[in-house]
């Protein structure tokens, strides 16, 4: 549930973003100028500290000056909620993978939110949890055998959960650039002529492997 709740909330925040930015588009030349060049954190926080209350009742070109500067308000708000919102619900889902599975958060790479996916995907199909090749298979990273007229080849799985492959995904290059031991793996099997893809694609399947390891134990 608290999953699905930040999905949601991601998805407001980006709306919402989308929104602000696009009023800032068709905006004032004045205003733009006063908002640009600020990082998107800078750019909702003075949005926000726009006010809504005109020191007199406006016309023409300065009304629709001030109803931008308070729709951006609005928006900058909303924006600042969500975050609160979506910060919330992480620290929830970081508390409840550390009461029922810290060993989890113990592996290079995996975070509370890529624990919580890949226990989603585990909790849902506890049918393919009887080897570590059909969690890979449900998670999308096991090797397809293709065949091209005397060529035997492998190829990338499409199918599978998405949410696990990326959560894998986010796994494998979180070690490529923190653990050594998966840089050393990676620069060896460059020199045997592997393509990134390939080396990619097999440290997906390792990862998945220990993942499997730990998830089957609760």
């Amino acid at each position: 549930m608290y999953k699905l709740t930040k999905v949601s909330a991601v998805k407001a925040r980006t709306q919402a973003i989308n929104q602000l930015k696009a009023v800032l588009v068709t905006a004032d030349p004045v205003l733009r100028e006063e908002l640009a060049g600020l990082g998107n954190a800078e750019l909702f926080r003075t949005c926000a500290q726009f006010t809504g209350v005109s020191s007199r009742e406006d016309a023409g070109e300065e009304s629709v000056v001030q109803a931008a500067r308070i729709t951006l308000s609005l928006l900058a708000h909303r924006i600042g909620q969500l975050c609160e919102e979506i910060r919330d619900v992480e620290a929830r889902l970081a508390r409840l993978v550390e009461r029922h599975v810290p060993q989890l958060l113990d592996v290079v790479g995996i975070g509370p939110d890529t624990a919580v996916v890949l226990l989603i995907t585990a909790g849902d199909n506890p049918e393919r949890l009887d080897s570590e090749a059909s969690f890979a298979a449900l998670c999308g990273v096991s090797p397809v055998e293709r065949s091209s007229g005397r060529r035997q080849y492998r190829r990338l799985n499409r199918g599978g959960d998405r949410q696990a492959n990326a959560a894998l995904h986010r796994i494998v290059f979180t070690r490529l650039r923190v653990d050594s031991r998966t840089q050393d793996y990676y620069e060896r099997r460059i020199k045997e002529r592997k393509t990134r893809r390939e080396i990619v694609r097999y440290l997906k399947r390792y990862a998945a492997g220990e993942v499997f390891h730990l998830v089957k134990q609760l």
